[in-house]
Order: structure tokens, then sequence, then C-alpha cells
């Protein structure tokens, strides 16, 4: 979806509640206040991700019909991929930490930042986590996934994601990202991180390759137009780390999506249903 088509549901988005793939964007603006808005959606159930077309058909349509849909499993030998060096990937570093939100749908940090991506730049919203990842490569799915998201000055969304993968020791991002995460057990509680610091992790995305696709937002509205970046190589998490976030987002993955221009899953399904597939 183009950025003209983004706009056009800025009006509806304003009364969903925390749709994080967005949260911080215009597509969704972050409360005035201490206030933490928490997702009416979920992941399970009549809130998961099959029925998330039925708890609003108008604005969640794309989550059944929409075509260019993620997460995906990515195979390595057909998409596209560029060197991570080619991603200006900015960060800027908090020496008392930043703010860390829990907004009952996923653990979300507050920080400023820049993409540089093919001539356009993006400012980072913020950045979230899931559990486990969402993006699969070559079939293989990880423990967890994080995504920088961004949003550049003609509206339009690019998101960078790491897969994390469990390891003997934390990787330096996620040791700080992660020091304080026991003052934000319960949705809507509000904390910081510890000191953060992005050069090794921007360092990390320039080694490695980053898989390219135009897909969507993997929460309700589903909108469709996100420029997604997914690196390679997996940042590391140990497992004590691991078990408290997983303790905290339980679960709060997208199941993959159909290939980039192929059939929703969902209007599949609905079409094998009333035999007309």
């Amino acid at each position: 979806m183009k950025s003209v088509a983004i706009l056009g549901s800025l009006a509806s988005l304003a009364s969903l509640a925390s749709a994080f793939c967005a949260h911080g964007t215009t597509l969704f603006p972050r409360a005035s206040g201490d206030e933490v808005k928490i997702a009416t959606y979920g992941f399970h159930g009549m809130n998961g991700p099959l029925n998330w077309y039925g708890l609003n058909k108008t604005l969640n349509a794309k989550c059944a019909q929409g075509k260019e849909q993620s997460p995906i499993n990515i195979l390595t030998k057909t998409l596209k991929s560029v060197d991570g060096s080619s991603l200006g990937f900015d960060i800027q570093s908090y020496d008392n930490g930043a703010d860390f939100v829990n907004l009952g749908s996923t653990l979300e940090v507050i920080a400023n930042g820049t993409l540089k991506l093919d001539s356009k730049e993006y400012k980072l919203a913020q950045f979230h986590f899931h559990t486990p990842s969402e993006h699969h490569i070559d079939d293989e799915y990880y423990p967890a996934e994080v995504h920088f998201v961004f949003q550049a000055a003609d509206q339009s969304l690019s998101v960078v994601g790491f897969p994390i993968e469990l390891h003997g020791r934390n990787s330096d991002f996620v040791a700080t990202v992660f020091e304080k995460v026991d003052k934000i057990k319960e949705p809507g509680s509000k904390g910081t991180t510890g000191k953060l610091d992005f050069t090794k992790l921007r360092d990390h995305l320039r080694r490695s390759k980053v898989y390219q696709y135009k897909g969507s937002l993997t929460t309700p509205p589903c909108t469709e137009g996100i420029a997604w970046n997914v690196v390679r190589d997996p940042v590391t998490i140990d497992v004590n780390t691991y078990k408290a976030i997983k303790g905290i987002m339980k679960f709060n993955s997208r199941y993959t999506q159909n290939t980039p221009g192929e059939i929703n899953l969902l209007d599949n399904a609905a079409n094998t249903l009333a035999g007309k597939a």
C-alpha cells in the first residue's frame, strides 16, 4: 500500500488500542502523559491472528485479504538480500537508559535514531520484541525477534528486524535492554532500560546480510507497504534472560504469511470452505 493510502486510514487508526508495530508513529501516536495503552487484540483464540479481521472488519481487512502480509518464511535462495553496510542504521546512546514500557502485547523501548535506506531517511519511533521470532529463515524460527520501527517524512514505514538466538551469554544489546525488565512485569507498567550503546549492534548489522521485501505490520490493522529489512545473523540471549522476557510477553507472534503477492492464507481458507478453491 502506498503512503497515501496509509495516510487515508489515520482517522480509523486513532481508535485502535495499541497497534504496537506502528506505535509511536503517525499511524498510532503515543498516549500523552504517563498513560500506557494496553492492546485490545491478542494472539490466542478469538482475539488471535485468525480472527483479527473479525475484531474490526473495516479497519483490519488487510489482515485477512492483503496479499503483502508479514511475517514470512524467508527463502534465502530467492529473496533479495543486501549488505548490512548499505543501511544507515544510527541509534542514539542513552547513558541513563531509555524509557521501557509493557504494552500488554509486547515490551517496547522508546528511543531516537535514524535509518537511511535507498536515499530516504527514516526516524526511529520505537523498538519492540516478539517471542518467538515472527520471521522464519529457510523454515527455521528463532526464540525471539526485535523490530526497530522507523517512519519517513512522507509517513512511509521501514522496519529492521534482528532474530535473537539462545547462547551461553547475552549480546551487549540484549544484556543492557533487559537489565531491569523485572520492573515492568505488569501490562501498563513503565520503567527504564540499562545504559544503551548501539555501536556493537550497528557493527553486527554491517557485517551481516539483510533480506528485504515489501510487507505489512504484523499486528492489526496489518497495514501494507512496509519496507522490511530482516538481518540474517542473530544477536544472542542467554537462557535466564530469555525465560524472563518470555514469562512477561508470553507468546506474541503472528503466524507466517503467504509469499508476497500471493493470496492471503485466510482468504484462501475461506474460499476452500466455500468450495471456491
